[in-house]
């Protein structure tokens, strides 16, 4: 599965070695792709830069070299599929269906949280734990 990574997930990761750092890496692991885009890599490095200290950096930079970091060029035309969204938030969704990922993980319930669960050109929109269920579904 592509599974493309929002900047809240990539911070999240990086901040914590809590649940998302261990479902990242179990992603990883298991042969899972995990892609991402350098608007949403740069906005990660940015927060995490201010909020998280040394560290955290360190572990982003490594977390990227582990993902498919890539540079997408987004049409001036907005995509009838992501006009539902916030104008800043529009480059995540189109990255992810340019990079034909199957999923989008994003914490980012207010602008998000409206398209979880559906469908956009190929990409499902999923909270981590809507993730965690569909990747390792209970026993």
């Amino acid at each position: 599965m592509r599974i493309f990574l929002d900047a809240n997930v990539l911070f999240s990761a990086a901040r914590s070695s809590g649940a998302i750092r261990q479902w990242v890496l179990a992603l990883h692991a298991l042969g899972h792709s995990l892609v991402s885009d350098e608007y949403v890599a740069e906005e990660a490095r940015r927060n995490v830069a201010a909020e998280a200290g040394r560290e955290a950096v360190n572990y982003l930079q490594a977390l990227l070299g582990q993902t498919e970091v890539n540079a997408v060029q987004y049409q001036s035309v907005a995509q009838a599929a992501v006009l539902w969204l916030p104008a800043k938030d529009r480059p995540v969704l189109v990255a992810a269906m340019a990079l034909q990922c199957d999923a989008l993980v994003t914490g980012d319930r207010t602008h998000f949280g409206a398209g979880y669960g559906k469908v956009f050109d190929g990409v499902t929109i999923y909270s981590p734990a809507q993730l965690v269920l569909a990747v390792f579904p209970p026993a």
